[in-house]
């Protein structure tokens, strides 16, 4: 009865369907928030967020199917399907047919009396045009970079490529940055709809602080490079690269492009540079989320909207000798994930399992729409409504092509690397930065061989066409 009384009094307040500001943004991994304990970077707006709101500490992305991650953690919260369904639908027939149902997150709230609203990064094969009612500055999946950006600094300490510097494009293409110019589009829009009655569904999508990592001049001297620490779990190099399928086939130089940002070995400095640049990509990214509440407090909608903050997956920064996300570490599968607004809990953490997509059908809830058949992620609602409750998952599995597979239960993780039959097996409890793989542990032995079996059962239920019972750790 507790647990009913609880939940009543979140949902009553927002029967009059609230707005929904939806803010995602691109690499941004779990522990780059001051408030959620990096004492390191400066983002008071989102520390401020953090504050008036719920932050969910272990949120997940389940992976992808190609070397963009972001399409299918963008593909999965469009529609609510889960990975391998979602691969399924990635392609143009489909898409149309999905457009067609109406089974999209604007689509479904559109229906529902709402007006929508995208601006920013879109990275998913079908066009937002078909599914929100108003789209500015569309940017593509990946901005125009140039080949200075790349393996740098050099050994020698030279670097050719200054992040504060227009004349590279990238997010400073057009003479503004992206971020900038993404919430103009938002002060254009809150002051458009500040007479109207009818719910808005903003979705306002950051290229930041994906590479290449750019910022203005004053967010790049918040940070030193020579004061930036190392993370705990530095290495120059990851020695499951090629298993990863993350190196070419002579093994020396990275096949993926967010691998080549920096040379082989990595060094502290090469680390430290990168670091700086992505934390100055954050605060002031931070500095534009604080620029779009403002404009939502001048609009006086502010009290009856629920405000979403989370990006699409994590991603490396010299953890484990690597710069992207194309891995199963928690700094790379992690996002952030804030909500605030009406009736959700302030200044609180809660620490259950989830997908950053459990965004959709908590919007959907909040909004008064019965969940389709279709959508395979959860309503966060029973955690906003007590802090105790049970998760709904008692496990987590991720996958990376046929190359990588991860599942968690409770603290514990293991990895999979089936094409050279390799394991990991972690204790976040007690290792949180994946440090000391246990799988070969004689006392582990029999738990690992548990933890693989129940990951094959679990893919198998989930539809992933890798058969891994051809070996047993």
């Amino acid at each position: 009865m507790k647990f009913v009384l609880a939940f009543l009094s979140l949902a009553l307040p927002l029967l009059g369907k609230p707005n929904f500001l939806f803010i995602l943004t691109d690499d941004q991994s779990h522990h780059t928030i001051a408030a959620l304990g990096n004492s390191e970077i400066k983002t008071p707006h989102l520390d401020k967020l953090a504050r008036s709101g719920t932050a969910f500490t272990n949120t997940y992305n389940m992976g992808a199917w190609h070397g963009a991650v972001c399409v299918a953690s963008r593909s999965m919260l469009l529609h609510g399907r889960t990975l391998w369904q979602a691969q399924a639908i990635d392609n143009p027939e489909d898409g149309r047919a999905l457009i067609a149902s109406g089974e999209t997150w604007p689509q479904l709230l559109k229906n529902a009396g709402y007006g929508t609203y995208f601006a920013g990064k879109w990275h998913v094969p079908l066009p937002p045009e078909k599914i929100f009612d108003q789209v500015r500055h569309k940017r593509p999946g990946m901005p125009n970079d140039f080949q200075e950006g790349y393996q740098r600094p050099k050994a020698d300490g030279s670097d050719p490529w200054d992040a504060a510097d227009p004349q590279w494009e990238g997010h400073w293409k057009g003479g503004k940055h992206w971020s900038e110019v993404l919430v103009d589009d938002a002060e254009h829009y809150f002051a458009e709809i500040a007479e109207r009655e009818d719910p808005f569904f903003m979705y306002l999508a950051f290229a930041a602080p994906h590479d290449p990592r750019q910022a203005p001049q004053e967010f790049l001297d918040l940070y030193p490079s020579e004061k930036i620490a190392l993370p705990k779990n530095f290495l120059p190099t990851y020695p499951y690269m090629e298993a990863m399928d993350l190196l070419n086939q002579d093994g020396r130089r990275p096949l993926l492009r967010d691998e080549d940002l920096a040379p082989l070995p990595r060094t502290p400095h090469a680390v430290q540079v990168h670091r700086r640049e992505y934390y100055a990509a954050i605060s002031h990214l931070d500095a534009q989320v604080g620029r779009i509440l403002a404009a939502l407090e001048k609009s006086g909608k502010a009290e009856d909207t629920v405000i979403i903050f989370t990006s699409d997956h994590g991603l490396a920064c010299g953890e484990h000798g690597l710069l992207g996300k194309q891995n199963m570490y928690e700094h790379s599968l992690k996002a952030p994930f804030l909500i605030a607004g009406p009736g959700i809990p302030a200044n609180e953490r809660r620490p259950q399992l989830i997908h950053l997509q459990d965004a959709l059908p908590t919007t959907l809830q909040l909004a008064g729409v019965s969940l389709p058949d279709f959508i395979e992620f959860q309503s966060l609602l029973p955690y906003l409504a007590e802090d105790g409750a049970p998760s709904g998952r008692e496990s987590f599995v991720a996958a990376y092509k046929n190359h990588q597979r991860m599942i968690r239960v409770g603290e514990e993780k293991l990895i999979v690397y089936p094409t050279s039959q390799t394991v990991r097996y972690f204790d976040l409890a007690r290792d949180p930065h994946e440090i000391n793989d246990l799988a070969h542990e004689e006392a582990k032995k029999e738990r690992v061989a548990e933890l693989f079996q129940r990951l094959r059962m679990e893919l198998q239920n989930l539809g992933d066409p890798l058969d891994l019972s051809g070996w047993q750790p």
